[in-house]
This record gives C-alpha cells, sequence and structure tokens, in this order.
C-alpha cells in the first residue's frame, strides 16, 4: 500500500473513533451529581449536627461541601466518604431517615451508587 493510501485510510479511521471518551474525573463528577439529584429527590429527612433538614437542603448542603472540598472526591466513593458521611465540623454521621427508617447517610448514599452503576 503506499504512503498516500495507508494516510488517507488512517485519517478516516481515526474520525470513526469517538472524539469525547469521557475521563476517570468526568465520570466521577458524573456519578457525584447523580447521587446529587438522588438526595434532592428522595424526600428523606437529613440530621446534620442534629438539626433535620429536608432533602433539598440536604442536597445544597452536599452540593456546598463538594464545590468547596472537589479536590478531597477524586472519586464517588471518596465524595461519600470524605464529603457526605460526616460533618467536617464536629465529626458527627450524617443519619437519613427514609419510611421511618434511619440509617448513616455513607451506607445509603453507597447503595445508591452501586444501584446507579448496574443500570445499563
Amino acid at each position: 500500500m503506499s504512503r498516500r493510501i495507508l494516510s488517507t485510510v488512517l485519517l478516516l479511521a481515526s474520525l470513526a473513533l469517538p472524539t469525547t471518551a469521557m475521563t476517570g474525573e468526568d465520570q466521577a463528577d458524573a456519578e457525584i451529581q447523580y447521587l446529587l439529584g438522588f438526595v434532592a429527590a428522595s424526600g428523606c429527612t437529613f440530621v446534620r449536627n442534629g438539626d433535620a433538614h429536608d432533602s433539598a437542603d440536604a442536597a445544597d448542603h452536599l452540593r456546598l461541601k463538594y464545590d468547596r472540598g472537589r479536590r478531597y472526591a477524586d472519586t464517588a466513593e471518596h465524595f461519600i466518604d470524605r464529603l457526605a458521611s460526616a460533618s467536617s465540623w464536629s465529626g458527627k454521621l450524617y443519619t437519613v431517615t427514609c419510611s421511618e427508617i434511619t440509617q448513616p447517610s455513607g451506607e445509603w448514599l453507597h447503595r445508591a451508587l452501586a444501584e446507579y452503576r448496574q443500570q445499563p
């Protein structure tokens, strides 16, 4: 095959490849954005430092923590464990109550992340 034909074939092949592959950082951010939406839509009650908050307020708070502490959350797991499970001020665990069942927010969010990842 001549160089010119080979160059043309390689050029056409490269044009057929997707150009917007998702990076690990993009994937983590997409998963974290999903979790923030999940929290907001949950209708659950969140307890933070002894005060109850509705799901919209909880999502806003976690979004603020993520915006400020993004460098500590390079994966969705890190977001949950480092930012969404406990108060950075008091160290107290966050809890969530859904359908009269109270649990640590970290456990609840890890389950939600696992379910999200299983979706096609």
